[in-house]
Formats: C-alpha cells, structure tokens, sequence
C-alpha cells in the first residue's frame, strides 16, 4: 500500500514499476496505490517561503497531534481538492471532538463516579431505548469497518462520527440523571452501558486518533483492543465491579480568540 499526492501516481504506477521489473530483480511491486487531490490553505497554496501556512512543527506547538489528525483525515482531499481554514478547523474540533465524543466521556464518567463511584454499576437491564441504539450501532459499525476496508477514509470518518453521536443522543435521551431519582438500578443499566461505549469508541477510534484512545482506555482501566464483533456483545466488556477512572478533558475548545491568532500568525503577512 502506498499514499501519495496526484501528481506522483504517473510516476509510481509506471515508470518506477517498469524500472524495478527491468531491474530483472525480486522487488516487491506495489499492490496498492491510495492518491489524493490537493490541499490548499485558505484561499491559496501552502508557501513555506512566505510563511504561508501552518506546518507540522508549528502545529504540533499549538494543539496535540490527534486534532490535526482528525481534520487531516475527515477533509481528506479524494475526490477533489480540500482547503483548510481556520474557521472550519475550529468548528471541526469544537463540535465533533468536543461536543460530541468528550462530552460523552465527561458527562458519564462524572455522572457514575457521583452516584455509583468509579466502577462499572451492577443492577438493572437494557431497555428498549438502548435496544434501538445497540441494533443502529451494528449497522453504523458494519458500514464504518467497509469504508476502512476500501480505504474511503473521509466517508469512515463521517461515519464515524456518526456512531459518536449515537451514545450522545441515547444518553440525552435516556437521561440517567434524572432515572437515577426513582429507579437508580434502571438508571445503572444506562450508565453500565454508556461506559461500555467509552471503551468501544476508544477501539473504533484509534485510527483516528490513537492518542485520545489510548486515554480512553487508560480511563476505562482495560487493554481490550479487540475489534467488536457483534455490538450486542462488545458493549458487555466491562463487567459490573470494573474499576474506571474519570479522565482529564479529551479535547479542549478552541477560542475564537486563538483562531484568529493563528489566523493571523500563519497567514503569510509580513508587518
């Protein structure tokens, strides 16, 4: 496998292989090449001459590794050119990292340490809310591992995205918070579940974002990197009595007004 910009696919798929097949030598040929249009920077081109630009040693000084990935990844550029701005990073991060899957850790985390303290909640049973949610997380999952496996990478971040966002709208939904007032062994059930999810998202992710995963699963006190099979069963992992710990923020939101520093910092203007 192979992952290279356009204007090199000529080049790679046929004058090196004929070079290497005239060679008369055993060189391993490529099985598969993986192209991408370009990616420009907003409105132009990327210019290390003119400071045009954010590059990685400059990134990495600013934010952690995992949040470039994720908007690297999800705005591939595979059928056309992508461009990044500042203003879509910002939402990028700000709603799928932040509001999205740390939230989800946070609110079940914090929530289950204060009513049931820091271990997996023994009691009560899947309704038929966390049913639904389960048999559209199969479905969501089994899409989620085609795409990979054809390597359509921004359509495996989106959907797995959406799979994020599933564990949000159930625990919106089924609101353990306030179960937990008249029936906690209902409410249990829920929070069992939620950090069962914790531990799945941290495995789905990682090729995402392996650090944020890693920090899930270091939360959740497991090594289980095994890829789910059946949902039903992944979400059964961490037994009632499996000590967790609440993690850090994941992911921290970025202000407006550190996006228009950088803004203004990469944009190439000379003062």
């Amino acid at each position: 496998m192979q992952f290279m910009g356009k204007d090199n696919v000529p080049f790679h798929t046929l004058s090196f292989p004929a070079t290497i097949m005239g060679s008369r030598e055993p060189w391993k040929l490529v099985d598969y090449i993986k192209s991408f249009n370009y990616l420009n920077y907003d409105g132009g081109q990327f210019s290390t001459s003119q400071g045009r630009g954010v590059f990685m040693d400059q990134a990495l000084s600013i934010l952690p590794a995992d949040y470039w990935r994720w908007w690297l990844l999800s705005h591939a550029p595979e059928s056309a050119d992508s461009e990044f701005t500042w203003e879509n990073f910002q939402v990028s991060v700000n709603k799928d990292l932040a509001d999205v899957l740390g939230n989800f850790v946070s609110r079940i985390t914090k929530f289950c340490r204060s009513k049931y303290g820091e271990e997996v909640p023994a009691g009560g049973s899947f309704d038929a809310r966390a049913t639904a949610m389960i048999e559209d997380l199969e479905t969501r999952v089994r899409a989620y591992e085609g795409f990979m496996e054809a390597i359509e990478v921004r359509k495996a971040a989106t959907e797995l995205r959406t799979i994020w966002t599933l564990g949000n709208e159930y625990l919106q939904s089924a609101a353990p918070w306030t179960v937990h007032k008249t029936d906690p062994e209902a409410a249990a059930a829920m929070v069992r579940l939620g950090l069962n999810l914790i531990r799945l998202y941290a495995v789905l992710s990682e090729p995402f974002i392996p650090d944020a995963s890693a920090k899930m699963l270091d939360a959740m006190r497991t090594d289980d990197r095994a890829w789910p099979g059946p949902i039903a069963e992944a979400l059964t992992a961490l037994k009632p009595g499996h000590a967790f710990a609440t993690p850090e923020v994941l992911f921290a939101k970025i202000a407006d007004e550190e996006r228009e520093d950088w803004q203004k910092r990469f944009s190439g203007i000379r003062n």
